[in-house]
């Protein structure tokens, strides 16, 4: 049955396959953007995942400004002031997150902070407290699971309270979405678990969500039966092209699901328990999901 009334809105621009990277140069002349700002972590610098970012840009006219690698595994309040602090300093006017969610949700916060006139990134949580445009931001993901590729959320680590904090705004939607399975060979088998059991846990969350409309759930469904089918050979075999892609777009999918809907028991309990035992949040999530199915109403299955 169709609702009485529902909205659906993702301004995403999505660039998926192979090669998706080497577009990158193309799409920042596009955004009149000439100098790019790399939020990612020490792991993906590692991996060598950056040199196939850097290597887009050789005889480009846009350069990549700088280079910040040290994002934690949960994104924090501080490293989004660091990061907008390196930001105004070399100069920088967009960004391009490599990584995780952790990755993407720092360029976010840095985002929220060079926007703010004043005040904390404190004072911008909750829901649509943004009223400031942001800088553009590209979304390279690198695992396979938290969809922030192309969501309005930022989750940062409150380090004073032990709290993870939502920041829900239509002014974070990634400008572009980068989905290229090069990126996401290297992920360990157990991070690739993980990350599957978030984008599942959405895409479950989206369908049974109280504010769920049909697209969303379009994409819900598509998402689950992707995670069905790659999930497990992805998790077996690193090096799966076919898979690594089925999953990087069951993420993606979830991730417009959500956004579009909400998520709901699973993912409360399951920042609760990354704020204060830091357990990964795809773990949380495979955790609590089974627990939270059994108070799940069957009219909404």
């Amino acid at each position: 049955m169709l609702p009485n009334y529902y909205q659906f809105y993702c301004p995403v621009k999505i660039l998926s396959g192979q090669l998706a990277v080497s577009n990158i140069p193309f799409e920042m002349n596009l955004m009149g953007c000439k100098r790019a700002m790399v939020v990612t972590d020490k792991g993906v610098i590692k991996a060598g995942l950056i040199d196939i970012v850097k290597s887009a840009f050789a005889d480009s006219n846009v350069k990549i400004g700088h280079i910040f690698d040290d994002v934690p595994r949960d994104s924090s309040g501080s490293i989004a002031n660091r990061v907008a602090k390196i930001f105004k300093t070399k100069r920088c006017d967009c960004f391009i997150a490599v990584g995780g969610g952790s990755a993407l949700d720092s360029a976010k916060g840095a985002n929220i902070v060079l926007s703010a006139t004043s005040g904390s990134i404190l004072d911008f949580q909750g829901a649509d407290k943004i009223d400031s445009d942001l800088h553009p931001l590209i979304a390279i993901p690198t695992t396979a699971g938290t969809g922030s590729e192309v969501t309005k959320v930022a989750v940062i680590y409150n380090e004073d309270t032990e709290t993870k904090m939502s920041f829900v705004s239509d002014k974070l939607y990634p400008n572009l979405a980068v989905i290229d399975p090069r990126m996401t060979l290297t992920m360990p088998p157990v991070i690739t678990a993980a990350t599957g059991m978030d984008a599942l846990t959405h895409a479950v969350e989206a369908c049974i969500c109280i504010q769920k409309n049909p697209i969303a759930d379009i994409f819900a469904k598509t998402a689950i039966h992707l995670i069905r089918r790659y999930l497990v050979p992805a998790t077996e075999d690193g090096k799966n092209m076919e898979a690594r892609m089925g999953m990087a777009n069951a993420a993606l999918y979830a991730g417009i699901a959500f956004s579009n809907s909400m998520v709901g028991m699973v993912h409360a309990l399951a920042h609760a328990l990354g704020g204060v035992c830091h357990v990964p949040h795809g773990v949380a999530n495979a955790i609590m999901l089974p627990c939270v199915s059994i108070y799940i109403p069957k009219s909404r299955v």
